[in-house]
């Protein structure tokens, strides 16, 4: 089964044997033959297609946007009948089902081979008047290559290149090896139209490791079909990298079975070597990229200002695990009643009321330049003064559980004209020694706080009812001038009673 779908104007052929594809975006538990990311209004799963025989058949699974078969809305219909060439829409995706490419008729014959890894040109061989003006084409290739941003537009000029390139060559296709499933997915295809590419030969090429010209013949059960065109002849060529096999480069002739030769067959391979060194380079900006997200999105419990100083850092080196022992502010917020407000919610909507809150009280953190410790359940521990010193560390904790407290508020009046479940947080504070530092490997690093002044701040938070902020002493006799507070005890049990201090707000 073949199934080529569009999303964004970009093409990508997906293949498999099975006789039933589910259709959607991965989803943990479920199993998602087809994965239309990054196509976000695609339902997990979204529909499934199934071939019984010569027919085939499609139904959507309930999804949340719907399925488009020709137009017409199949959601809540059952299954219904699918013909080669229909166009179904699910999401912003447009799917395209395409008849099978291989009729057990005509075959073929493989007639010249070339190792795809050995010197193009050796002793005292040099290319003819006729392969000189060919590979005179292809100068500016590597340029071109060079200035393209995007991977497809790349490998789309690689094919045009090449097609241009040999009288031969009515129509070209490159494909690409996915690195997880192993399947070739079609990458670019020219002229426009229907691609003409046979996986059995793009295969073979890349088992070998051999470019060859292949031609129609009898001996052999390969047909490469393009609408009621019969292909005569072929030339493929493995991408090699460091004599892996990246993907293939082909080549088809629909008139004459000796349309290739041995000059187009090294010229090939020359272009496949141009594809892969800028696949590769590709991957490599790729892997970057994906390791500088990798990174950022580790230092995500940071504020801005003390993340671009961890990162500058960790470019230099000096991001290292270890610990230290210092003076820090620590606040710890907690939702009251939650095991009670949570009772009678499904699960999604508790993750949903969760997520609404701390994002919140992220930015208010952030804005003072907090880092957030961890979330625990309902609760989460923020530090002030750490990773960095902050002379001002006490000041910024005290600002922060207000700001939390009235973003705390905001939040609930939205929800509650959402008609949705609101909450309450209790907020404690308190400072002292603890040690600090980055804990782990350096394959896994985390950051954390050690020290019984987490503890006490998480009593303080206990104490603290829906609404209030709870300080200890010893924070309040850093920020005393600038706040209005009024002293409470909270009580604890085997500690008896703990002397704080009520924050009411700031001095005007």
């Amino acid at each position: 089964m073949r199934i080529v779908h569009s999303f964004e104007g970009r093409d990508t052929t997906f293949e498999t044997d099975r006789g039933r594809v589910v259709i959607g975006r991965a989803k943990p538990g479920v199993a998602i033959d087809l994965d239309l990311t990054p196509d976000m209004t695609v339902s997990r799963p979204h529909a499934v297609l199934m071939s019984e025989g010569p027919l085939y058949w499609i139904e959507d699974l309930g999804s949340a946007g719907g399925t488009l078969l020709k137009g017409e809305e199949i959601k809540g219909k059952g299954r219904r009948r699918i013909q080669p060439g229909d166009a179904v829409r699910i999401g912003v995706t447009t799917l395209r089902l395409q008849a099978a490419e291989n009729p057990p008729t005509l075959g073929g014959a493989i007639t010249q081979t070339m190792d795809a890894g050995a010197e193009l040109f050796q002793g005292e061989e040099a290319p003819g008047r006729e392969m000189s003006r060919r590979l005179a084409l292809l100068y500016d290739l590597p340029i071109q290559l060079s200035g393209e941003g995007r991977l497809d537009t790349l490998l789309k000029a690689v094919v045009e290149r090449t097609v241009a390139a040999i009288p031969g060559a009515a129509r070209g296709a490159l494909l690409v090896k996915d690195v997880a499933t192993g399947q070739l997915l079609l990458k670019a295809h020219a002229p426009a139209g229907d691609p003409a590419v046979s996986v059995s030969l793009a295969r073979q090429a890349m088992e070998r490791g051999q470019g060859f010209v292949w031609r129609r013949g009898q001996d052999a059960d390969v047909t490469l079909l393009l609408g009621n065109q019969v292909a005569e002849s072929g030339l493929y060529v493995p991408i090699l990298w460091k004599n892996e096999p990246l993907g293939v480069l082909c080549a088809v002739n629909f008139e004459a079975p000796d349309a290739f030769g041995v000059d187009d067959l090294r010229l090939v391979i020359a272009v496949g070597q141009y594809a892969a060194m800028a696949i590769v380079q590709r991957l490599m900006q790729e892997e970057l990229r994906t390791n500088a997200n990798l990174m950022t999105r580790l230092l995500t419990n940071f504020s801005p200002r003390v993340r671009e100083r961890l990162l500058a850092n960790a470019r230099t080196g000096r991001l290292r695990l270890g610990g230290q022992k210092s003076e820090v502010t620590v606040l710890v917020a907690d939702i009251r009643h939650f095991t009670r407000l949570s009772a009678g919610m499904d699960a999604e909507d508790v993750v949903d009321m969760l997520n609404d809150y701390f994002a919140a009280l992220v930015d208010v953190v952030f804005r003072f330049d907090g880092t957030v410790d961890k979330f625990i359940g309902d609760a989460m521990l923020v530090v002030f003064g750490s990773p960095e010193p902050d002379p001002q560390q006490h000041d910024k904790a005290v600002r922060a559980a207000l700001g939390m407290q009235v973003a705390i508020q905001t939040v609930s009046r939205t929800r509650a004209a959402r008609k949705q479940t609101t909450c309450e947080m209790g907020i404690g504070l308190h400072c002292g020694e603890v040690l600090h530092g980055f804990i782990g490997s350096n394959e896994r690093m985390e950051f954390t706080v050690i020290g019984d002044t987490v503890n006490r701040a998480t009593r303080y938070c206990e104490g603290a009812g829906p609404g209030e902020i709870l300080m200890s002493p010893q924070v309040h006799q850093w920020v005393w001038r600038s706040v209005l507070a009024e002293p409470v005890s909270v009580a604890i049990k085997h500690e008896g009673e703990l002397p704080a201090l009520r924050l009411k707000g700031l001095r005007s």
